[in-house]
Parts: C-alpha cells; sequence; structure tokens
C-alpha cells in the first residue's frame, strides 16, 4: 500500500464512516431521468459531462464511469460525497 507524502494522517481524526470507502453501498438512481448535452471535461476514472434532469430541466453534471474495478469507482464516490456542498460542488 502506498502512504500520501503530504497529508498522510488527514483522516485520522474523522469517524470511520468518512473515509471507509470499501464498505460504501451505492444505490443506483434512474439513469433514464437526465439527458446528456455535451462534454466539459475527462479525469481517470470517468468523462464529464453537462446535463439535464428531463424530468424537471434542472441542469446537471453527469460523470461516466470508465470501465475500472468497483474499489476505484466506491473510492471516487465517497470523494464526491465529503466534497458535497463544498465551493463548486
Amino acid at each position: 500500500m502506498s502512504r500520501a507524502r503530504v497529508y498522510a494522517d488527514v483522516c485520522e481524526s474523522r469517524p470511520r464512516e468518512y473515509w471507509d470507502y470499501e464498505n460504501l453501498n451505492v444505490s443506483w438512481g434512474d439513469q433514464d431521468a437526465y439527458e446528456v448535452c455535451r462534454k466539459i471535461g475527462r479525469g481517470k476514472y470517468s468523462e464529464v459531462f453537462e446535463g439535464v434532469n428531463a424530468s424537471n430541466g434542472s441542469k446537471c453534471v453527469i460523470k461516466i464511469l470508465k470501465p475500472v474495478k468497483k474499489k476505484k469507482i466506491k473510492r471516487e464516490i465517497k470523494i464526491l460525497q465529503n466534497l458535497s456542498g463544498g465551493t463548486n460542488i
């Protein structure tokens, strides 16, 4: 296992639920309720698109995940959950 050089112990003061992505239960929503509009970026595990919720017309961001191990997807989801509500999130 690799260890970060910077902020290696940043999660030690947080509860287990904050950092334990391996035990994360993911419930997938209805994907048909969204429409992809245009590509706005990409990352290691996904491509990012501007989208719209077809049921109410609100804009959103859609991450389309690349085929990688479930563990990496769960880690990405956990990070996004922890960042939720932050600036530009």
